[in-house]
């Protein structure tokens, strides 16, 4: 049994959702998201609430039943409140800029990253060591900021490079002489 999977999701005031067939859709005051199901389970709304429910014990339904559910909850949150991911820029001179809608990276290349910013996401910098990123989209939120921290993730040795605030970063003790 799916503990994840069990839980109904509850619809919020102001969000509305449509189901039909395989296919959710969940419009709110931040927009519109929709998700199609895998044929595993069972999408239906329940007075104020969408229940998952699996067709059948084989694995692969099972497996489905936790996800789709996260992945319902997710629509909710992503129209009513949105989702934020904050980055810290650590290195002596590494900066971060906002230039039109067009994010320049300073990380200690000879040359400026430019980073195009996708639509439906806004990229902020309070200061200029720190990225924020928001969007609706729970996926291309984390997809945004796993490829800005690609450019020059942190390395163990000085901790420098782009990390999620907050992050944990192993360090290694240098060579001895």
């Amino acid at each position: 049994m799916s503990r994840i999977g069990k839980k109904p999701v509850s619809v919020p005031s102001g969000v509305t959702a449509t189901i039909s067939g395989q296919t959710i859709s969940v419009k709110g005051p931040k927009g519109t998201l929709t998700f199609t199901a895998t044929d595993d389970v069972t999408i239906a709304q329940e007075d104020g609430s969408i229940k998952v429910t699996p067709r059948g014990t084989s694995k692969r339904a099972r497996q489905q039943w936790g996800m789709a559910r996260s992945m319902v909850e997710n629509l909710t949150i992503g129209v009513t409140t949105g989702f934020k991911k904050e980055m810290e820029l650590v290195g002596v001179g590494y900066r971060a800029a906002m230039q039109g809608k067009d994010l320049k990276l300073s990380l200690g290349y000879s040359h400026d990253v430019i980073f195009e910013v996708p639509q439906g996401i806004t990229v902020a910098t309070p200061k200029p060591t720190e990225i924020v990123i928001e969007g609706i989209d729970a996926q291309q939120v984390g997809q945004v900021a796993a490829n800005i921290r690609e450019w020059r993730s942190p390395e163990p040795y000085k901790g420098k490079g782009i990390r999620y605030k907050g992050e944990f970063i192993f360090r290694k003790e240098g060579k001895k002489k």
